[in-house]
């Protein structure tokens, strides 16, 4: 966000900001000026309140687009971590959570890549954002693994550390770095060949 143009008349300095909402209406504005050219001072006038109102909030526009990009990893994270708390087979949970995160990524890239940009040059810049969310993801990945472990499907020594090369080596499936590949029509066959792969190195004999 550039800097802020002046703010102009009209503001309603009686509605009750929370920070969910100046980031829901950050990201509207976002989609309508684009990250180079949206300022603080826009989505104070989308709010119909002074930025100064947007500040209290969120002290710096650093810090704004830190939560918006926290938010953005967030939504991706909501649906994995319900997947890793379940109950059930192990192996059916791992496949369905890691086609739960390619899915996910794949969509905002193809449904809507502008808004995909914007998001990963925050994403970028939010270097703390981005690593608890790399974290959290290799967190639920071993919660699996562990539950695989005590069903008896799975034979892992070091939860943590398969965790992570599984993570690893799905990467060409998740990473925005290998997005231009997403639209390939052999993508499915891919997964399924890289996934069945995995599975069968986890299973216990």
């Amino acid at each position: 966000m550039n800097p802020e143009r002046e703010h102009g008349a009209g503001m309603n300095e009686a509605v009750v900001l929370t920070p969910e909402r100046i980031l829901e209406v950050t990201e509207d504005v976002l989609r309508r000026y684009g990250l180079a050219k949206a300022t603080v001072v826009d989505v104070a006038r989308a709010l119909d309140v002074s930025h100064g109102s947007v500040y209290r909030h969120f002290p710096s526009k650093a810090s704004l687009r830190e939560a918006v990009a926290k938010r953005w990893l967030d939504r991706i994270d909501a649906p994995l971590l319900q997947i890793a708390r379940e109950e059930g087979p192990a192996p059916v949970r791992l496949d369905r959570w890691l086609r739960t995160l390619f899915a996910a990524k794949r969509s905002r890239v193809l449904d809507d890549p502008e808004m995909f940009e914007t998001y990963l040059t925050l994403a970028r810049e939010a270097c703390a954002a981005v690593k608890c969310h790399k974290d959290t993801m290799i967190d639920q990945i071993a919660a699996i693994l562990t539950d695989g472990v005590k069903q008896g499907v799975f034979a892992v020594d070091d939860v943590k550390a398969t965790a992570r090369a599984i993570f690893d080596a799905t990467v060409r499936f998740h990473h925005p770095a290998h997005a231009d590949e997403w639209k390939d029509a052999d993508l499915p066959a891919r997964v399924d060949a890289t996934l069945a792969l995995l599975l069968r190195g986890l299973k216990a004999a």
